[in-house]
């Protein structure tokens, strides 16, 4: 009986995506067929809400809402609104619904796979002004913000608690819109992603409904009750609600910091290393990789001198006497795999100079070809398929004359070509997009996935079919089409 009740489901969700549903709008806000009244009607109602200052049309303001840090072409929304709390925001969402706009959520824009663009027209959301700490249960390990906080503004907060939120994808981006694209970065190995770390969720239907994922208030560690709708919407890229609220957990700071660098003969001794260590039970906090070629990179970006080899960028958390014991067994396994001597740090100068390879890799990537722009990759594979795909994707590279040295959060098995190329250049272009897509089949292949943290935006909805198969797909259209059966929220992205 499950069986046809489901396939029965799936089918009326194919009759209602093959009939167009929840895609045709009413009108365009700023297109020609609409009559001036009927504009200036649902700009006046969208000011109604917000106020004057919070509603903007400006062509500048528009673009700049348009796009991310990503390749793709900015596509400007038609108005921009800024509330400031979650009742404007189900305000504002009521309106767009009532006259079939898209809603796009927008956080910082430092996203890296066009998931900000309007492909439709319609309203950005822009949630900056909702810019508030919450609930902060120190005792609890956990706190409650609004969409505009960000990561570093979080952590600035903390700073006299004891507490750190360790979630760290590089950009100060804004804790809700980490939550929307399951962000991680380096310090995932030990904290986790994003996934991990959120408790609840306050989000606002495309009809302006607003629910608590996890029920309004709640905040327990764990939880067996219902459906994780928490995370169904980590990870949605704005594509089924607006997020207004995150409660996130919480971390001790660690009594002591070590940092290290480690170069190696060869990409699979490096990630032989990092399988061993994990192995062991070190739970080691950061564990980075960079290629011979980023290195380079580095070292002439930053004036450094470190060996021009697959290298090793590790950080070890916790007491004096743990992390001694951490170190000793780190340094015994990269010995074994013919590791160099490490390079120690532990006061917070050093570590920072320690580091600088690392955090510059983008612009060192980029001064190889002065005037050129940058595209990150992102795919993640089984570990024990690491060495395998950088030594193909190497070979790729070569063979397609592309720059593209690669950095990784190798602990995850996840790793980025930080492609270097000239837009203007329509040839190199076209094989930069060809590459990227043979890269991301090659982790496919190997049991991966097609993005690890970047999400997929524009850019990779082939490629997330072909990861999850059709049956998965239409079960991800049937849960749209419920919660959003107009196709206003993001429209375009991830489906």
């Amino acid at each position: 009986m499950t069986c046809v009740w489901f396939r029965a489901t799936l089918h009326l969700c194919r009759l209602r995506l093959a009939s167009g549903c929840g895609t045709r709008r009413k009108y365009d806000l700023f297109s020609p067929p609409v009559q001036n009244g009927a504009r200036e009607r649902t700009l006046s109602a969208l000011r109604a809400v917000a106020g004057d200052e919070g509603v903007c049309v400006g062509a500048a303001l528009r673009e700049q809402h348009g796009r991310d840090e990503s390749v793709h072409r900015c596509r400007p929304p038609d108005v921009v609104v800024f509330p400031r709390c979650v009742e404007e925001v189900s305000a504002l969402a009521k309106i767009c619904h009532h006259h079939r706009l898209p809603i796009i959520p927008f956080g910082t824009g430092t996203g890296l796979e066009g998931g900000v663009g309007a492909l439709k027209g319609g309203v950005c959301f822009s949630l900056r002004k909702m810019d508030q700490v919450l609930d902060l249960h120190q005792e609890d390990f956990d706190v409650t913000v609004e969409p505009g906080v960000t990561r570093k503004g979080l952590n600035s907060y903390l700073r006299d608690t004891g507490l750190w939120f360790p979630v760290d994808p590089g950009a100060d981006a804004s804790l809700c819109g980490m939550a929307a694209t399951s962000a991680s970065g380096t310090n995932a190995v030990r904290y986790g992603t994003m996934r991990e770390n959120v408790l609840n969720l306050e989000v606002v239907l495309a009809d302006g409904t607003v629910f608590c994922t996890a029920g309004r208030g709640r905040r327990p560690r764990k939880t067996s009750a219902g459906y994780n709708l928490t995370n169904l919407f980590v990870g949605s890229e704005g594509t089924l609600g607006l997020l207004t609220k995150a409660t996130l957990r919480l971390y001790g700071l660690p009594e002591s910091t070590v940092s290290a660098v480690c170069s190696f003969p060869s990409v699979q001794a490096a990630v032989d290393s990092t399988v061993q260590v994990l192995q062991a039970g070190v739970p080691i906090a950061r564990i980075e990789f960079l290629d011979d070629v980023m290195i380079d990179a580095c070292n002439r970006f930053n004036s450094l001198s470190y060996p021009i080899m697959p290298t090793l960028f590790l950080e070890f958390h916790g007491s004096s006497r743990s992390l001694e014991e951490q170190v000793t067994i780190t340094e015994e396994i990269t010995r074994e795999n013919s590791g160099s001597d490490f390079s120690w740090a532990e006061d917070e100068e050093t570590r920072a100079q320690l580091w600088k390879a690392r955090h510059d890799a983008w612009y060192a990537a980029l001064a190889l070809r002065p005037g050129c722009k940058a595209y990150s990759t992102d795919v993640c594979v089984p570990l024990s398929r690491l060495p395998q795909i950088i030594v193909e994707t190497k070979q790729d590279l070569i063979t397609n004359n592309l720059t593209g040295p690669i950095a990784g959060h190798v602990g995850d098995g996840n790793f980025h070509c930080i492609m270097v190329l000239n837009p203007e250049d329509p040839e190199e272009v076209k094989r930069v997009h060809e590459f990227t897509e043979r890269l991301a089949r090659r982790a496919l292949a190997m049991d991966g996935t097609c993005t690890g943290e970047h999400g997929v935006g524009l850019g990779k909805r082939a490629l997330l079919r072909e990861e999850l198969g059709p049956l998965a797909m239409e079960v991800m259209q049937g849960l749209k089409a419920t919660l959003d059966p107009k196709n206003l929220m993001n429209p375009g992205k991830v489906l």
